[in-house]
């Protein structure tokens, strides 16, 4: 039994590909009071009352995470949130890089403040590969969105609420994902254009996510950062899997792209456990009360690359995921 099952719950950016996935699931299986859905597009919000059918559970705000009077509001009386409000595009970010830090570093802060002033029990906030050992500026504002929430249980030392974060790599089935765009040109005989042969990814799909921040909440005592252990993949296997036997074309690399992605960089595996289906990266400084889990230490030097993985997908096992989650 999850500690939120029969709780209220507040997600930020809650009409994305990840919130409708968690109100889904929430609403199939932790029978919550109420799930407050806070974001910015009224188009959006609509879109997920019907897909829900105007479940009498779901509650929406229209809101920017820019504005911490609108959060405090939002989150009265909530016991939990999932804070998965964020500014996305790696290219995007390097064009706009203060709309970046607006919403995904102060953005983050007012989420803390309002949390903490409303007497919310637990958060978790939603990182991403791009914030270990950040090349690119959106990579920079998520790594310091992380080191916010995990400071935040200094911050909120006197009071109840509690802080942590999950970081995971490319989501399948997500908003954005590349597979649909390469369907659609697969089937218009076109080519399918590839940044570069070498490049690999970090693989998740959507339910895994929302399990993983579930399980999350249920472990967490605070400054954890949790990081799944997925499988990787290679690009040119993606399009096999995708559109088998189309034809590529290189393309340069994206402003602030990598070739490989990194979830854990090895200067941070002297802080890392390894706990089951997990890694969990422990808090720089931690003296408000935390004690750290049970685990295994990682081996000296470790760094968890998408290219130096240990887990792989195949054609086969991408082409089986796609079918279902794609």
């Amino acid at each position: 039994m999850s500690i939120l099952e029969g709780s209220s719950i507040l997600i930020t950016g809650g009409t994305g590909s990840f919130g409708k996935a968690f109100i889904e699931y929430a609403l199939e299986n932790l029978n919550p009071k109420k799930i407050v859905i806070f974001s910015r597009d009224e188009l959006k919000q609509y879109e997920v009352r019907l897909k829900f059918n105007n479940d009498p559970r779901l509650r929406f705000f229209i809101g920017d995470i820019r504005d911490q009077h609108r959060l405090m509001r939002a989150m009265h009386n909530i016991d939990y949130v999932v804070h998965a409000a964020a500014l996305k595009q790696v290219d995007t970010a390097e064009y706009n890089p203060f709309e970046y830090v607006q919403t995904n570093i102060i953005g983050s802060q007012n989420v803390i403040e309002a949390a903490i002033d409303t007497g919310v029990k637990k958060i978790v906030a939603l990182s991403t590969d791009k914030a270990s050992s950040p090349l690119n500026l959106y990579g920079a504002t998520k790594l310091a969105a992380d080191k916010l929430f995990q400071s935040a249980n200094h911050y909120a030392a006197g009071y109840e609420t509690r802080f942590s974060v999950v970081r995971y790599g490319n989501v399948m089935g997500s908003r954005g994902s590349v597979i649909p765009f390469f369907k659609e040109l697969a089937a218009k005989g076109e080519s399918l254009p590839i940044t570069d042969e070498r490049m690999t990814r970090f693989w998740i799909t959507l339910p895994q996510t929302v399990q993983f921040v579930v399980d999350s909440f249920d472990l967490m005592v605070g400054g954890e950062l949790y990081v799944p252990r997925i499988p990787s993949m290679r690009i040119l296997d993606l399009v096999e899997a995708v559109a088998p036997g189309s034809k590529t074309h290189s393309v340069e690399i994206r402003p602030g792209e990598k070739l490989h992605e990194e979830m854990i960089s090895q200067d941070d595996s002297r802080r890392t456990l390894l706990l089951g289906d997990r890694y969990v990266i422990l808090p720089t400084i931690a003296e408000w009360g935390f004690v750290a889990p049970v685990g295994q230490s990682v081996p000296d030097g470790f760094a968890y690359r998408s290219d130096t993985n240990d887990q792989w997908l195949d054609v086969e096992a991408l082409r089986d995921l796609i079918e279902k989650f794609a």
